[in-house]
């Protein structure tokens, strides 16, 4: 927003010369440049967590949030310590972590602060003012690619609709900007200060849903394949099962051209799995637990609905169709495959 140069050094003030004016706002962050390149160790001392967001995140376990979200996020050690001291002041919680890739430092160490965590978010404005513009959208790529890859979701957020703040439209190059994101396959997009401190909201939201829409229908009518060859994830031999059928299940859908997959899950992994395949039709996600029914609205093509299940698949199947068919979501004749983590099946059915 502003740009200064260092005149002098004043003990251990300095004095700067304003070399951009802009406005600058209370609680900005700070970006240092010396000789073309970031200074990092300007703030390797400080804490990522400071005392104010323990306050921040007991309040978050005292209200039962569904994720945290962390900042400025350098190693995979801040995830983990987070997690522990979630684990041990609410037992049995299903609290997420999301780590904000918003530093250099975490562009150092992608694929383990990826693996420790439970979600990622693209925050490209505090990025973008520490490496090199024109390295942003590759960036960008290669965070969402790797987090499909390790099977968590990813948010790309910040100056998505920037203009909107101020202006009842976006501009055609932050449209073009958020068909982009949708192109790359990211889990969900997140709107900043268009909503949070905005003139129109509920507009910018508006605009950000149906530029979606209209780019994911594009993507179906265009039959459009992709060249992101997914490796393997799991880790033990009935996560493997899960992992493979999911991966069939994806690509039975896509060459039938079935109206919709069913995923029963009781942890929503293999909702996770499926979701991560990218198939051509809505994917439906029956789970008994409230707590990971709502991290799955977070899952890319995910609608998922709590539903108490039984060890008959024939049972969960009619009470689904009953249940999708009141709300108009599926109608007879309709082709479902249908997935189930309790039993380790996949069949294709007929609704009736």
């Amino acid at each position: 927003m502003a740009r200064f140069e260092v005149i002098e050094k004043l003990g251990p003030d300095v004095k700067c010369r304003c070399t951009d004016p802009g406005l600058l706002l209370p609680r900005a962050n700070l970006t240092i440049w010396r000789d073309g390149s970031v200074v990092r160790e300007r703030n390797a001392m400080l804490p990522t967590i400071s005392s104010k967001d323990w306050i921040d995140i007991d309040f978050g376990i005292a209200e039962g949030v569904d994720f945290i979200a962390v900042s400025f996020v350098k190693s995979a050690e801040v995830i983990n310590h987070l997690k522990s001291y979630i684990a041990a002041r609410s037992r049995g919680s299903d609290i997420g972590v999301i780590a904000k890739i918003e530093s250099i430092d975490a562009l150092k160490n992608l694929e383990e602060i990826i693996r420790a965590s439970d979600g990622v978010m693209v925050a490209r404005g505090d990025l973008g003012a520490q490496i090199p513009l024109e390295q942003v959208p590759s960036i960008q790529q290669r965070i969402v690619r790797m987090c499909r890859q390790l099977n968590k979701p990813v948010i790309v957020a910040s100056q998505l609709l920037e203009s909107m703040i101020e202006y009842p439209t976006p501009t055609r190059a932050e449209v073009a900007d958020v068909s982009e994101a949708v192109r790359q396959r990211a889990d969900a997009l997140m709107l900043s200060g268009e909503s949070a401190m905005g003139r129109y909201p509920e507009k910018a939201l508006s605009v950000l849903r149906s530029v979606s829409l209209r780019i994911e229908r594009w993507w179906r009518e265009e039959k459009r394949q992709e060249a992101l060859e997914l490796q393997g994830v799991s880790s033990s031999f009935s996560d493997k099962i899960s992992e493979e059928i999911c991966n069939s299940a994806a690509k039975m859908a896509n060459n039938l051209g079935v109206d919709a997959v069913f995923v029963y899950t009781k942890d929503g992994y293999m909702g996770s799995l499926l979701s991560r395949c990218r198939p051509d039709c809505p994917i439906f996600a029956f789970t008994s637990s409230t707590s990971v029914r709502r991290r799955l609205n977070l899952q890319w093509g995910l609608i998922p609905f709590r539903l108490s299940e039984s060890d008959d698949m024939e049972s969960n199947l009619n009470r689904t169709f009953s249940l999708l068919k009141a709300r108009g979501m599926v109608q007879s004749g309709d082709l479902v495959i249908a997935l189930s983590d309790m039993l380790q099946s996949i069949q294709v059915v007929n609704v009736p």
